[in-house]
């Protein structure tokens, strides 16, 4: 395969100070980026939400990696979902189409597991995105990530725009968001066992029932896939980054339980919302792409994000 030379490239990462884009950040670095010429946005001085700054992020770069999003669980995405679309939608469609004015060399974006439809056959398949509407509580976040492949596959038959859409399963690892309002399912339920435990606390509320199935990438390995799509990656398609393997919420807290040695008892809410009845990646596209595989076992990465936690709550 050959690879986009990385050497004396000025990339901008959007997001990059958060727990994925830190990650890529390193991992750009190990394939032959030199760190001085990595431009990061933050939210908090560059709203990507205004065009103005769009053009300004994009000025004089040569790639440039979405990541940047406004996200979180099922609680943010039922409270806010306007919100979520309209932020989603309007940040990456203006980067895009600034991108392209600007005549930026490759353009990858980040897109989410959300968009796939509720009842997607499991493993699901890229070929599969189009066949039905997201699970209802993360619609409007899922579409909107959606949309933007649509438009890169058009800017690309278009203006012949290298622009390339990669879908990470859910991630998790050290420095991820353990924010309660905002959180995904791991550091969610890490923090809470952590704090029945604090709290001398028997028993232990969790949303919904237990049975739906998550598959889950530890940052660093998406962090490397990020890259070697970036580097080796030229296609409309998208591509699936994930491991294939597949836990119930079930066996998922019963084992953050066992490894923070919490012995009370699980209780399901079981009216709160359960999210869509399974996730699992079929990865063999990345495989093939770009020789993509995930390195860390789950066990290990669970061990290694509750570690991180412990030490910085």
């Amino acid at each position: 395969m050959n690879a986009l030379e990385l050497k004396n490239k000025k990339i901008l990462v959007t997001g990059g100070s958060g727990f994925l884009g830190r990650q890529v950040i390193d991992q750009l670095c190990k394939a032959g980026a030199e760190r001085e010429k990595i431009t990061v946005t933050r939210s908090r001085d560059c709203d990507l939400r205004v065009l103005e700054n769009c053009q300004r992020a994009v000025n004089q770069q040569d790639i440039v990696i979405h990541l940047a999003a406004h996200v979180g669980g099922i609680g943010l995405n039922r409270e806010k979902p306007a919100e979520l679309f309209y932020d989603n939608l309007i940040m990456g469609t203006q980067l895009i189409h600034v991108a392209h004015e600007a005549g930026i060399e490759k353009f990858v974006c980040v897109g989410t597991i959300c968009a796939y439809p509720k009842f997607t056959p499991v493993p699901f398949k890229e070929d599969d995105l189009w066949d039905g509407y997201p699970e209802e509580t993360n619609a409007p976040y899922g579409v909107a990530k959606k949309a933007l492949l649509v438009q890169l596959q058009a800017y690309r038959q278009q203006y012949g725009f290298n622009g390339i859409y990669l879908l990470p399963v859910n991630l998790y690892g050290p420095e991820d968001n353990f924010d309660p309002r905002s959180s995904h399912v791991i550091p969610a339920l890490i923090r809470k066992v952590q704090e029945a435990q604090s709290k001398g606390e028997k028993k232990l509320p969790v949303w919904g029932d237990g049975s739906p199935t998550r598959e889950f990438l530890y940052s660093e390995d998406a962090a490397r896939g990020i890259v070697m799509g970036t580097q080796f990656y030229n296609d409309p398609e998208p591509v699936n980054l994930g491991t294939g393997y597949e836990i119930s919420i079930r066996d998922l807290i019963h084992l953050i339980c066992e490894l923070m040695e919490f012995e009370g008892e699980i209780v399901w809410e079981t009216d709160k919302p359960n999210g869509q009845p399974r996730r699992c990646l079929d990865t063999e596209r990345a495989k093939h792409a770009f020789d993509f595989t995930a390195q860390v076992d789950f066990k290990q990465g669970l061990k290694n994000t509750i570690e991180w936690w412990r030490k910085h709550a």
